[in-house]
């Protein structure tokens, strides 16, 4: 049984991902129990069928988070409404001056060295730092609220059992009894004196008569710790890893700035930040010949689907101006990401500096690249990279 949490594959998963879905698209494997999926019309199916498939793991007898994505409908329907009209694309795209003036000053501090960790100097801090001002936290707290992301991200581990998952639910016990404690004054504050920021509209907003609880805009803005700040760091080191594995098509984006948009796509695709997510069978499930028994962990995985031959052309190969792209990085139907247009508007502005202020750029180490410190994305925990400066920040704009 390949181990799919080792380090080995999750730099690159993808080889396994080809062998067992052209052999069988569902597998299970006995020692852990888990089932997964990985041909994209199973995975679709996984991602959308929730009359089959659950979302939540209580379903295959495991605890889960309080966030949306564990929630089925009537549940989740009713709290996608409230927080959808909070989390509006106005109010996402009111943040592109910021977060262009935050992609700059990070930028501004490396740019000169000649040689910057992509990953700590710019992929992780710029989507923490949008979100911490998009919620409305001061900015002497996003230290800690970077800590909490991190614990957060560890939930992951629970999954394989054992100390390590015994000591992930711990750490994110504790977090969870920290925000608990931080996150009521401040809700309260916006309650009682409205402001432009996130936080405010999950407060007030309100659909035929109900409102959030408390402990539910502590919950989304847990899953926006990791949702909103994880998926665009990995999005953006995977693209500068692209990029760099395939000269050919960096020299074809420099050429056509106008391919940046199709570029991020095809990185979603190519190397997926989320790379499976969870479901639950509610009943015995037939998929491809196999059948799945009721109440089962199942994971659809998201990143082998997006490398289906059957629904990719030459679906091995990075090409910025894949079209159709029809990749499921964001999941698919219900639990389709909220945060997705954010992320593709950072990585828009993001990448456009970078590409901007720096011109070749390669790998500063001969070292595999260690994977970030969660099972379930796919990126580097740090990517040392070297390059020759290009414009100054002034003429960058």
């Amino acid at each position: 049984m390949i181990n799919f949490f080792s380090e080995e594959v999750r730099r690159n998963p993808f080889p396994a991902y080809d062998q067992i879905r052209a052999t069988s698209p569902v597998l299970h494997d006995p020692q852990s129990g888990l089932w997964m999926i990985f041909d994209r019309q199973g995975v679709k199916r996984a991602l959308t069928d929730h009359q089959a498939f659950s979302s939540s793991m209580l379903t295959a007898g495991r605890r889960n988070p309080q966030w949306i994505i564990f929630f089925d409908p009537p549940q989740q329907t009713r709290l996608r409404a409230l927080i959808s009209q909070a989390f509006t694309p106005r109010a996402i795209a009111s943040l592109e001056p910021r977060i262009r003036e935050l992609s700059r000053q990070l930028l501004d501090q490396q740019i000169e060295r000649g040689k910057m960790d992509m990953a700590a100097d710019f992929a992780i801090p710029l989507p923490m730092m949008v979100i911490a001002e998009m919620i409305g936290i001061p900015s002497a707290d996003w230290p800690r609220f970077r800590n909490w992301s991190d614990s957060i991200l560890k939930l992951s581990y629970t999954i394989s059992g054992g100390e390590q998952a015994a000591a992930a639910s711990a750490e994110f016990f504790q977090v969870t009894h920290e925000m608990a404690e931080y996150m009521p004054a401040i809700i309260e504050e916006r309650r009682a004196t409205p402001t432009d920021d996130l936080l405010t509209r999950l407060v007030h907003a309100e659909v035929d008569g109900e409102r959030l609880t408390r402990d539910e805009i502590v919950a989304f803005v847990q899953l926006l710790l990791v949702a909103g700040n994880e998926t665009t760091t990995n999005l953006l080191n995977n693209a500068i890893l692209c990029l760099m594995e395939n000269p050919d098509q960096l020299a074809r984006l420099r050429a056509a700035p106008e391919l940046l948009a199709p570029a991020i796509e095809e990185v979603l695709r190519y190397r997926s930040p989320l790379q499976w997510m969870f479901r639950a069978t509610t009943r015995d499930v037939e998929l491809d010949g196999v059948t799945i028994p009721a109440g089962k962990l199942v994971l659809p995985m998201i990143g082998a689907a997006n490398r289906d031959p059957k629904q990719f052309t030459d679906a091995g190969r990075f090409d910025i101006a894949r079209e159709p792209n029809p990749h499921i990085a964001f999941g698919h139907g219900i639990h389709f990401c909220l945060g997705a247009p954010l992320s593709r508007l950072e990585a828009r502005i993001a990448l456009t500096h970078f590409l901007e202020r720096v011109q070749k750029f390669e790998m500063a180490s001969d070292q595999p690249w260690e994977p970030r410190k969660a099972l379930h994305v796919h990126g580097p925990a740090a990517l040392p990279i070297r390059f020759e400066p290009g414009q100054k920040a002034a003429a960058a704009g």
